[in-house]
């Protein structure tokens, strides 16, 4: 396991880091194995777990307070979120402040993950909606300076709207955060435009969430692919969007090296740019702890092969309005439930 300095904190995390969203309300999930992968990954040297409280209203987080229980002696990095007080994902255009995170709720949803974990410190909270106007209401700071004055929190972050790298640049310039996590991936390239550039002049620290562009870059979806009723991923992949995104899928098989699967493909893209500290793919199976954790030594892909993979750039912009009120509604229901 190979390892990169969080930003200005100075910590030492895993490359490849853990994603929890899974383990809280998906179905499938089985606790027994939520554990023993978790365990899986610690034993491997995985040290940075992200979790919030809406996983599952707290599951994910106790999940992961057993395994840190279970590991005295290992220093483990833990991150959680603070859900927005309105319960809008991602934060509408016109939410305030107010509507999504006053002061008073973010300590309060801080000291319910420290419970949950059972621990008196969290080493990065991260508000899980992003608006860039909030960074000029002069409240934020003090606010977010207080918790850290504490000793509940360690460090603080934001966690980017889906496709708005850009609405976080004036909360990276004017010094708010510790660090920003932003869907970053090989079609998701364009946090490299502004985003990256302002984090590494301020010493802020990415996390790179989506790494398989929600399982399209494992290579197992289809134009026929379904999931499950009630399953988010049917709206989110439309007919259309789906066509669409197996087209680009295929188009990047003539580009693997011999012997490498899609998966490493997509994590080493990520690897291969120094301003990510720490890239969090989901894992429920011990698995896929084995074989995502396995990249993290393999490292960097080489530069000609990345400057293929980066005419793969795929610009999305948000859905329609009636797709994306659809995929809102479900997100909201299914992160606020």
């Amino acid at each position: 396991m190979q390892y990169r300095k969080f930003g200005r904190t100075g910590w030492q995390v895993s490359d490849i880091g853990y994603g929890m969203w899974g383990m809280g309300a998906w179905s499938g999930s089985d606790d027994s194995e939520s554990l023993a992968s978790l365990q899986r990954a610690i034993d491997l040297g995985c040290n940075f777990f992200d979790t919030a409280w809406v996983y599952g209203d707290g599951h994910s987080e106790k999940l992961l307070g057993q395994a840190v229980r279970a590991n005295p002696a290992k220093k483990l990095y833990l991150a959680s979120k603070v859900p927005p007080k309105n319960r809008a994902w991602p934060a509408p255009v016109n939410a305030s402040l107010d509507d999504c995170y006053p002061a008073e709720h973010i300590t309060e949803y801080v000291e319910k993950s420290l419970r949950n974990l059972q621990l008196e410190t969290l080493d990065l909270v991260q508000l899980h909606t992003w608006n860039d106007t909030w960074a000029e209401d002069a409240r934020l700071a003090p606010a977010l300076g207080k918790l850290k004055e504490s000793g509940k929190v360690g460090a603080v972050g934001i966690s980017l709207n889906r496709w708005q790298p850009w609405n976080g640049v004036k909360a990276v310039r004017a010094g708010l955060v510790d660090a920003v996590q932003v869907v970053y991936n090989i079609f998701d390239q364009n946090p490299e435009d502004e985003l990256f550039p302002a984090c590494r002049e301020h010493d802020v620290a990415v996390i790179a969430r989506v790494p398989f562009d929600e399982g399209s870059l494992t290579g197992t979806l289809t134009a026929s692919t379904t999931w499950p009723q009630g399953d988010w991923r049917n709206t989110y992949f439309s007919a259309e969007n789906l066509r669409h995104t197996v087209d680009r899928v295929k188009a990047l098989e003539p580009l693997l090296p011999q012997g490498m699967a899609l998966p490493e493909l997509a994590l080493r893209f990520i690897l291969s740019c120094r301003d990510v500290a720490t890239t969090i793919p989901g894992m429920r199976k011990t698995r896929h702890v084995d074989a995502n954790l396995a990249v993290s030594d393999a490292g960097a892909l080489p530069p000609a092969l990345v400057n293929e993979l980066r005419q793969h750039r795929w610009d999305r912009k948000l859905p329609t309005e009636s797709v994306a009120s659809k995929l809102k509604k479900r997100l909201t229901s299914l992160l606020g439930r």
